[in-house]
């Protein structure tokens, strides 16, 4: 009977096992002989989006620390910067596909500080101080309903309708209160006089923001689609108003965001719509009953 002779595999001399490289984790049986060990990949953040959103907990904390050395116009200031680049944070990580859970958390938590303490702290420090008691809890007020709108907008993002906000957003909240102190200290106010004024602003604000009244997102509208004209020449004019007077500008815009919800809410009574924005599973159940 014929013999055959197994053939050799190329590849020159065999490596000895302590060169060899590691093998895959399929490959990678468990000490405990139960099955393959797999291999977690290094987890590591995204440097772009989150120096957005580093840079707007600076101005939250430098809203702060400005504030408490009396220079209230420049702690208002900082409050708005911060909107802006907490605008970008989220736009840059889409548009570079860098969107992760920690960026989610640590945006939230910096969204805390500018947004929920610094204004806070902001309008304490001008106006409220000489309130006693009922200026410090009106801050109060305003710090924990910034904190609950920002808890309940991270747990509700699945279930609430994208065209609108539940409540009124923690950085229009702070850009009323930090407006009314911008544009009260740009006319040579004292926070003293007007002490009445920033309790009822603070509170409504914080108040607001854990209210069901819904507030249009604008997150509907397609910048990537070709506008008309007339919404170019919008823009423009909007910028030089801006330009012009930003305090009374800004402040006046944010107060009539701050009422529009309310407007809406009344609106989708009057229309029999539904005013809550949240359906979930139990609601569906009930309605079947």
């Amino acid at each position: 009977m014929a013999t055959f002779r197994r053939r050799k595999a190329k590849g020159g001399i065999p490596l000895p096992k302590s060169l060899r490289g590691p093998k895959p984790y399929s490959a990678q049986l468990d000490p405990s002989g139960e099955g393959p060990v797999r291999r977690r990949r290094a987890r590591g953040i995204y440097l772009l989006p989150n120096a957005f959103t580093t840079a707007a907990l600076f101005c939250g904390f430098y809203a702060i620390v400005m504030a408490m050395n009396l220079k209230f116009d420049y702690a208002s200031i900082a409050i708005f910067v911060a909107m802006v680049l907490d605008s970008l944070d989220g736009r840059v990580a889409r548009m570079t596909n860098t969107q992760s859970e920690f960026g989610a958390q640590y945006d939230s938590l910096s969204d805390m500080v500018s947004f929920g303490a610094a204004p806070a702290l902001v309008v304490y420090e001008w106006s409220l101080r000489g309130m006693g008691k009922l200026g410090w809890l009106a801050a109060f007020v305003y710090c924990v309903g910034g904190a609950l709108r920002l808890a309940r907008f991270n747990t509700n993002i699945a279930v609430v309708d994208k065209r609108y906000f539940q409540g009124l957003p923690s950085p229009a909240a702070a850009a009323m209160v930090a407006g009314f102190v911008w544009l009260m200290d740009d006319l040579r106010f004292a926070g003293t006089d007007l002490s009445w004024a920033a309790w009822v602003i603070t509170l409504y604000a914080g108040i607001t923001m854990v209210t069901n009244v819904p507030f249009y997102s604008f997150k509907d509208v397609n910048f990537r689609k070709p506008m008309p004209f007339i919404a170019a020449l919008i823009v423009v004019l909007l910028l030089v108003a801006i330009s012009s007077d930003p305090s009374k500008v800004l402040f006046g815009l944010f107060v009539l965001y701050g009422l529009s919800g309310y407007g809406v809410y009344i609106w989708r009574r009057i229309k029999g719509r539904p005013v809550s924005l949240v359906q979930t599973s139990d609601e569906h159940a009930d309605d079947s009953r």
